[in-house]
């Protein structure tokens, strides 16, 4: 499976589909709804995606390049752990919260992603991982927090994620509080 068709109609696809695959779920969004809500034939689908798993392949892809790129640019510039750390899990946020239908969809739906799917996007959540826990590991290093690092990487994620369960936006809290108050119950302060 190859992802490699980037032309415009086909990223307003993608965004649709993340959308109603949010909404929805991936198992009850049919083609048939996929192509209304895309205001186009179900048949036409087909000319820009093979079938369904590839559009939610798409989909996933999209949200964990956003992700991948908004944390780069968050961390650009920033040397010390402590803030590199917490513009981390301000970046993690925003693409939570900011642009959540690809990345809630990447949440729930990993589990509906065939093997050959799994296959495309393995590495790029590696990768994305990979970033969480040199950061963390640099946190380590420096005295700033104790520790199974893996196993931090695996709570601030875990915690993050589930905001997109609880989190208003009309509340008292920004994302910005909320990833100050990460580091400060991991000891960041």
């Amino acid at each position: 499976m190859t992802l490699t068709n980037n032309s415009k109609r086909r990223k307003e696809l993608v965004a649709i589909a993340a959308r109603l695959f949010c909404e929805q779920g991936y198992e009850r969004t049919t083609v048939r709804m996929l192509a209304d809500a895309m205001g186009i034939k179900s048949g036409s689908l087909f000319h820009h995606f093979n079938d369904k798993q590839e559009i939610l392949c798409a989909v996933i892809q999209d949200g964990m390049e956003s992700a991948m790129t908004i944390a780069d640019q968050a961390l650009e510039g920033l040397t010390q752990p402590k803030e590199r750390f917490k513009a981390l899990a301000r970046a993690h946020l925003s693409t939570l919260l900011n642009d959540r239908n690809a990345h809630v969809v990447a949440l729930y739906e990993w589990r509906s992603l065939t093997d050959e799917s799994l296959s495309v996007l393995i590495d790029m959540r590696d990768r994305y991982e990979q970033l969480w826990q040199q950061v963390i590991d640099d946190c380590v290093e420096t005295g700033l927090i104790k520790g199974d690092q893996p196993l931090i990487r695996r709570f601030a994620l875990g915690a993050l994620n589930w905001t997109v369960q609880w989190y208003d936006a009309d509340g008292e809290k920004t994302p910005d509080d909320l990833a100050q108050a990460l580091g400060e119950l991991i000891g960041l302060g």
